[in-house]
């Protein structure tokens, strides 16, 4: 298939045609040609104003369900969510049933994103079953195609496991993620523990289940001089305290969920369960410290943190609601919303290279005769989300019906064009 993009603006820094306004020419799945006007035959034409392109967006967090929660989400349509939020890569984590710590079940997710238009990468679990007692195969995963390790939503709570797990890693220079939660601090507070939680009579979780566990996390990277990558961050000391170790030269990096830069604690007072998450979210002073970390460059990338629950899970009271909510769809727009000031490559790196180059997938560029895995978007257009559009299984979105700033226009990816104009 030919794919001729005209008149796109190239938001990529490795690119030679970066900040240009070009024609770009996709034959058969690569680039083919770029030049100021293009006229050649093609399928296939994309003539919108004001598009920009970019390398394909990788999302590094995220619940596709899949194997045995198939009433939540499948591949399938977990990947039909991230093709329309413009993702053509997305890690998922391992708690699934049953959890993604053998290679067996590795290689089941591996098989089934052969047929996918987006690419799944597994995220294999640190421990059996992800219950923090016993390490889990992960040389065996790796080599059947985890691309990193973790937990996922049940993050490592014993110091020792981490530290083996860090150690076991460096063998084949991988890396493991970590939400940073610590358990044994309030296991069952709802909300930030704070103003907001004292007023609504909802039990809270303190910022230090968050920070300690970072600390502890960053002490253990020292010694073992691994890789580690904290996803989820929601403080303005988990900040600092990840800026610091980065400055110390430890392989330290981070990722934000759109959520935490949009919504703080005070939007709880109308216990939308959708609003339900973990870390859970903070105060305004908080969330506007993480607008800034990504504004200056210390947060890596954006996770969507994509965790879809049943309409049961989340139409109850607040106290037996379970936490996440889903964010394929709309985490290009929620970013451009409350940071319309971020440039073109910021947000390039956001999206996309950083998160490749952490995780070790291959960097997409626009330059002749690489492979085209190119993502769409228009920063003047508008993203509303409406459950006749939502392409995921649930529905568990406070953005339901709510206009954001932004669109995804299209994906190109594995030979063919995704459009969403």
């Amino acid at each position: 298939m030919n794919i001729l993009l005209k008149k796109v603006l190239i938001a990529d820094t490795s690119s030679p045609y970066c900040n240009t306004v070009k024609d770009v020419l996709v034959q058969d799945g690569f680039i083919q040609t770029i030049n100021d006007t293009i006229e050649a035959a093609a399928e296939e034409v994309v003539d919108e104003p004001n598009l920009i392109a970019s390398p394909g967006w990788v999302d590094v967090f995220a619940d596709f369900a899949d194997p045995g929660f198939e009433h939540k989400e499948t591949v399938e349509t977990g990947a039909a969510a991230a093709l329309a939020g413009g993702f053509t890569q997305v890690l998922v984590v391992p708690n699934t049933q049953p959890v993604l710590s053998t290679k067996t079940q590795v290689s089941y997710v591996v098989q089934k994103s052969k047929d996918t238009p987006v690419s799944i990468h597994p995220i294999g679990a640190v421990s059996k079953n992800c219950e923090g007692k016993e390490l889990a195969e992960m040389y065996d995963m790796y080599y059947s195609g985890a691309v990193a390790f973790s937990d996922g939503l049940q993050p490592v709570q014993s110091a020792g496991i981490l530290l083996k797990a860090l150690q076991y890693v460096k063998a084949f220079d991988g890396v493991l993620i970590q939400l940073p939660v610590d358990k044994s601090i309030n296991a069952h507070g709802l909300i930030n523990e704070g103003i907001v939680s004292t007023q609504l009579g909802l039990p809270g979780i303190p910022a230090i289940a968050e920070e300690l566990i970072i600390q502890r996390d960053i002490e253990l990277l020292k010694y073992t001089g691994s890789k580690l990558h904290i996803t989820g961050i929601s403080t303005a000391k988990s900040v600092e305290l990840i800026k610091r170790a980065k400055e110390e030269g430890l392989q330290i990096t981070c990722s934000v969920a759109p959520y935490h830069l949009y919504f703080c604690d005070e939007d709880l007072r109308s216990y939308d369960t959708n609003l339900k998450v973990k870390p859970p979210l903070r105060t305004p002073a908080d969330r506007d410290a993480l607008r800034q970390a990504v504004l200056d460059g210390w947060i890596d990338c954006i996770a969507t943190h994509h965790i879809p629950q049943h309409w049961d899970d989340k139409t109850c009271e607040f106290e037996y609601a379970k936490p996440g909510m889903i964010g394929l769809q709309t985490a290009f727009a929620v970013v451009q919303t409350v940071l319309p000031q971020l440039a073109n490559e910021a947000l390039t790196k956001l999206f996309s290279i950083n998160a490749a180059t952490i995780f070790n997938l291959p960097v997409a560029t626009i330059q002749e005769g690489k492979r085209a895995e190119l993502t769409l978007f228009n920063r003047s257009g508008k993203t509303l989300l409406t459950e006749e559009n939502n392409k995921s299984k649930s529905g568990n979105t406070p953005f339901l019906n709510k206009e954001l700033n932004g669109k995804v226009a299209g994906v190109i990816n594995k030979g063919n064009l995704f459009l969403n104009i």
